[in-house]
């Protein structure tokens, strides 16, 4: 019996000697034991190649800004053409898209867009605004574009055009001359024009018949004591009608009023807008300020 209870406290022993060892080694090992800890907020956290970026704002709300800044502009912007004060700049919007190759409404926010394209290219600021100094750009092109030489016409070089083209038939024969080259390119454009099913024009309409052409320095002087308030931007000096190769055409209302308000019925007529889509076709460029004046330059 002596010796069983020897033995019993023996295996007592050891088993106590193993539990003793285990909880050490547990303890020494509490990486084995424990979760990992979470890394610390310090630590760069690394791209979610799946997240997508943000959105990026489109033309069009870009520029819904400088569209609402236009059409506040488009009809009270106060500026100044040949020594007469002028106000918005609505009389414009076909020369404008023409110019932009666009069909937007100035109002809108890709008529913004492509000004601001248009903008950046003539070294402006492209923020799809038409203020002064960018209207003034874009007359610059216009005017640009006009009639360059503008050498008095000799009278080999002038041809009395037939009554039935004028607005006014009655009109002296004196005041038909056309330069000859000028004349020609005229009666393609106007065969293109009553030709195009869009304009339902009638060769007997007075729609783009020639009001005035050729004028003699005499001629011209007794138009400006005629209207002696006309301006630099109505009646020049130095008028392109001089070389025969300028031509007052008929394009609705009052014939070459002008007033805004018969200059804003003459810029909607559909004679007026296929002149601005077309006319370049055929040698002639527009006087922005006045609708009917288009000039041949070959």
């Amino acid at each position: 019996m002596k010796n069983r209870g020897i033995q019993a406290l023996m295996i007592v022993a050891a088993l106590a000697a193993v539990v003793t060892v285990i909880s050490f080694s547990v303890r020494s090992n509490p990486a084995q034991s424990r979760k990992p800890k979470s890394k610390s907020p310090a630590q760069p956290t690394a791209l979610n190649p799946d997240r997508s970026d943000p959105p990026r704002p489109n033309a069009s709300s870009t520029f819904t800004a400088a569209a609402a800044k236009n059409s506040v502009l488009r009809v009270e912007m106060n500026w100044e053409f040949g020594g007469k004060q002028q106000r918005g700049w609505y009389l414009y919007d076909q020369l404008f898209a023409r110019t932009l190759d666009i069909e937007f409404d100035s109002v809108t926010d890709d008529f913004a867009a492509a000004l601001a394209k248009w903008q950046k290219k003539r070294g402006l600021s492209p923020n799809g605004v038409l203020d002064e100094r960018s209207l003034m750009a874009m007359v610059s092109v216009w005017q640009g574009n006009r009639l360059k030489n503008k050498t008095y016409a000799e009278p080999d070089q002038l041809l009395t055009a037939p009554a039935n083209d004028f607005y006014d038939p009655s009109r002296a024969p004196e005041l038909r001359q056309v330069e000859q080259k000028t004349y020609a390119a005229y009666k393609e454009m106007v065969a293109a024009a009553l030709n195009d099913p869009s304009l339902n024009l009638k060769p007997a309409g007075k729609y783009l018949k020639i009001i005035s052409a050729f004028r003699s320095r005499e001629y011209q002087e007794q138009l400006r004591r005629q209207s002696p308030n006309a301006g630099r931007a109505g009646l020049a000096v130095n008028s392109p009608h001089f070389t025969g190769r300028a031509l007052d055409i008929y394009v609705g209302g009052s014939p070459v009023d002008t007033k805004d308000s018969n200059r804003a019925i003459q810029v909607n007529t559909a004679a007026y807008k296929w002149l601005v889509r077309s006319a370049e076709r055929f040698g002639f460029r527009p006087y922005f300020y006045e609708p009917w004046h288009w000039e041949y330059v070959g």
